[in-house]
């Protein structure tokens, strides 16, 4: 079958080692559902795979991709939990949880394996596109946002970094969810576009906010990391999942953190059952996924390409056929 695949890691030049070609397909096993693909969608984590972050030189060829809707054998609509092992369906209870790609050749192919307690079925009202656009960045921000912020209808947030997937997410969620949602982006045209989805401000990174917020939403790491813990209030919530820019910020802003009584959470993905609702909330509000391009399978290179120039507003799509 063909697929969009990690033959070499490159730490500098990532995408040097992204091959398109054909690759085996799915082998049937029991407790797994093999799926046709009929969208899937680019993240960050695809990048970092090709710099061998999470993917080990050993599990090479990896088809990439950890997001898809599609068909099942039945002929259901369906969207895919991206991590494996979670529960242990499928894989043995002691077998740690990974996200697709990592271990378990991944979506950008035309056809998946997943443990069959992976498969959701897809809501009508969403597209393939659109549902393959949910399960990584949108599960993320769903979690960061309802999960671990603690935040509450007229609360305020900071979302830094708008044009990321999952900064989009945040700031499309929080608008709907009642949140007075503040975003940051080096990019004019990108601080316009969060103004458009619902953001009351949109300023530089660094920027001195109108009010100080409940909670700030984190994917930019060391680059905004000091801005992040001084717009919170006292007792406020950053709730991280990404570090693009670097993990290790020049000012920790521990004191700050301790006198004020902040919180620092981590997240990471989110839980089939945090899926679930997700698709509920997006299919009963009419929210529906910023696409920032659909490409066919077979020109994948340019939306890593853009992907990898950040270039981007909101998801890039693949799709089969």
């Amino acid at each position: 079958m063909f697929a969009v695949y990690a033959a070499r890691i490159d730490r500098d030049q990532p995408l040097s080692g992204l091959e398109l070609g054909e690759r085996p397909a799915p082998e049937a096993r029991p407790g797994w559902s093999t799926i046709d693909v009929r969208a899937a969608s680019l993240n960050h984590h695809d990048l970092w795979s090709l710099r061998g972050v999470g993917l080990a030189e050993d599990k090479l060829p990896m088809i990439l991709g950890c997001d898809a809707a599609g068909v099942d054998a039945d002929g259901n609509e369906v969207v895919l939990h991206s991590v494996i092992g979670q529960t242990g369906h499928g894989v043995g209870p002691r077998e740690p949880r990974s996200i697709l790609t990592e271990h378990y050749q991944g979506t950008f192919a035309e056809q998946v394996a997943v443990p069959t307690w992976n498969v959701l079925p897809k809501p009508k009202e969403l597209s393939f596109a659109e549902a393959a656009c949910l399960p990584t960045a949108w599960l993320t921000a769903y979690r960061m946002l309802f999960t671990n912020s603690g935040v509450r209808p007229g609360d305020s947030v900071l979302v830094q970094g708008a044009g990321g997937g999952v900064a989009t997410a945040a700031i499309v969620l929080a608008k709907a969810a009642g949140l007075r949602v503040f975003a940051t982006s080096r990019d004019e045209a990108k601080r316009k576009r969060a103004l458009e989805l619902g953001a009351l401000e949109a300023v530089e990174p660094g920027a001195r906010l109108p009010q100080r917020v409940d909670a700030v939403i984190e994917t930019v790491g060391a680059a905004t990391w000091s801005h992040s813990v001084k717009s919170l209030k006292p007792g406020g919530t950053l709730v991280i999942s990404g570090a693009t820019s670097g993990d290790r910020p020049s000012h920790a802003e521990l004191t700050r953190i301790f006198f004020l009584e902040l919180k620092v959470v981590g997240s990471t993905m989110g839980t089939k059952d945090e899926l679930e609702d997700l698709l509920a909330f997006c299919a009963t509000t009419g929210v529906r996924p910023v696409i920032d391009e659909v490409l066919p399978l077979d020109r994948a290179r340019e939306g890593f390409e853009r992907l990898d120039s950040g270039g981007q507003f909101g998801k890039i799509v693949l799709t089969n056929g």
